[in-house]
């Protein structure tokens, strides 16, 4: 697996997340975020269960470009460009 870094949060005040890449093999679209509170979670298991190999995460709306450029490369990847 070979990862391709799209970005890191601008705002972050440790530059360690959140932070989107894409897998160069699979192109799978890969996040960092913040981990859900239990309010959020809450909200989300209303649309359905998450089993146990899934999590919930918060991705700031600042990062909306990043994963936009994470899915066009996500795109790419699978189309074979």
């Amino acid at each position: 697996m070979a990862l391709r870094f799209i970005g890191i949060d601008p705002d972050s005040d440790t530059g360690q997340c959140p932070t989107v890449w894409v897998d160069e093999d699979t192109a799978d679209v890969v996040v960092q975020g913040w981990k859900a509170d239990e309010a959020l979670l809450a909200q989300c298991l209303e649309s359905g269960s998450i089993p146990d190999t899934e999590g919930v995460v918060r991705i700031p709306a600042r990062m909306v470009a990043m994963l936009r450029e994470a899915c066009d490369e996500a795109e790419r990847r699978r189309a074979g460009l």
